[in-house]
């Protein structure tokens, strides 16, 4: 085991092969899912004014309990037409601005109108300040309300969108090469011929990639032919800022990868990482490109992807935490003493606990399809028992 990377030293061996990708300014529509370049400060404060929370009567607390004459009415988008006086109040809608002099907002449901006339009908006169949403209670002109690194949700869009801003720093999408090896392989949905299997990681990595800022381009399966694999090697880097192989990466007389890429120039980093499944993993650099080797088994290729594919697409995009996030759930089946690698087991979620599922193999593709989590398990970890809390990794 000596030769194996421990996996955090490997992710952070990789993120150190790539430089942040270019800033550039995107519109909101674009942003979402990117992460800031810079942090954002506030254009405005929001709100602009005491605003009504509520649907009701502006009035002066020191007033209650009534009664009150109406003097204006205010909606959302106008501006009071005039401040109130003792004993005056302005019908209000919610959004809408006190009236100088205002400082509590009295609900509809609790007054009763006649006219100009108004008076309390409620169970008791309301706080002083109830139901205002006060200036610059979100942010003030200035503040910085979105940081560097933060990925940029909906909500957070939305934020950016409260706080005056149309466009935002963020660094342009990834442009990852997807590229498969094997004689075996045929593209998914044609014909096979003798000993050939369709192609199923291309289609599955993309699948998770799809929510990332990442322009990918699939290229077709290669067969086992070094010269052949060199010169797939270097068209597919050509322009790309990540170039992902699946298979080949291991040490069998079929395994062509590695010696491939350093025919191609390329240089390798580190290749084979203390884990479980994904073992035989590669990252290096070719040109401006970095190279990462994922395994060619199905379920070995999507945990690699998960762990080291996805997180670097993030540190390039600028991330602050680019590494996915564990949480601890309780164990729902007792799970055995674990080896000297890092595990990954495929689990599901049921009744709240987590399972591991029966089939653990790193070609068992149906099982990982069926899987809610990854339950991880140190090296050397002790068998747990139902009911002891474990960490996992949502997949789905």
């Amino acid at each position: 085991m000596s030769d194996l990377l421990p996996l955090d030293e490997a992710q952070a061996r990789l993120f150190a092969l790539a430089e942040p990708l270019p800033v550039e300014q995107a519109p909101l529509g674009e942003a979402a899912g990117r992460w800031l370049a810079a942090d954002i400060p506030a254009c405005v404060d929001h709100p602009f004014a005491d605003l009504s929370a509520m649907d009701g009567y502006a009035i002066r607390f020191g007033d209650r309990p009534g009664p009150w004459t109406v003097v204006q009415d205010i909606a959302a988008g106008t501006m009071p037409a005039c401040a109130i006086g003792p004993g005056e109040a302005a019908r209000i809608f919610t959004g809408a601005p006190l009236p100088a002099g205002a400082d509590t907002i009295l609900v509809q449901e609790d007054a009763a109108r006649d006219g100009d006339a108004l008076r309390l009908t409620g169970d008791g006169p309301p706080a002083k300040g109830a139901h205002v949403r006060r200036k610059g209670a979100n942010f003030t002109t200035g503040a910085t309300v979105l940081g560097a690194g933060e990925r940029l949700t909906p909500a957070r869009i939305g934020l950016a969108a409260m706080a005056g801003h149309a466009v935002l720093p963020v660094r342009r999408r990834a442009r990852v090469a997807i590229l498969s090896t094997g004689d075996e392989l045929a593209l998914a949905g044609a014909p096979l011929g003798p000993g050939q299997i369709h192609e199923s990681n291309a289609p599955m990595l993309a699948a998770l990639l799809a929510a990332e800022p990442a322009h990918l381009q699939c290229h077709a399966p290669v067969r086992d032919d070094l010269d052949l694999i060199q010169r797939s090697l270097i068209q597919a880097a050509a322009g790309a800022d990540i170039l992902v192989t699946t298979g080949g990466a291991s040490v069998g007389d079929h395994d062509l990868v590695r010696p491939a890429l350093e025919a191609a120039g390329a240089r390798i980093d580190f290749w084979r990482v203390a884990m479980k499944p994904g073992k035989p993993l590669m990252a290096g650099r070719l040109g401006d490109c970095v190279v990462l080797g994922l395994p060619g088994n199905p379920v070995s290729a999507f945990v690699t992807a998960l762990l080291f594919l996805r997180p670097l697409i993030a540190a390039l995009g600028g991330a602050a935490d680019p590494l996915p996030r564990t949480v601890r759930l309780p164990l729902g089946a007792p799970v055995a003493a674990n080896g000297p690698r890092l595990d990954f087991l495929r689990a599901a979620i049921v009744d709240g606990t987590v399972r591991p599922l029966a089939a653990q193999d790193s070609g068992a593709l149906p099982a990982l399809a069926h899987a809610d989590v990854l339950l991880v398990r140190q090296p050397h970890a002790p068998a747990a028992e139902p009911g002891m809390f474990a960490d996992v990794l949502i997949i789905a």
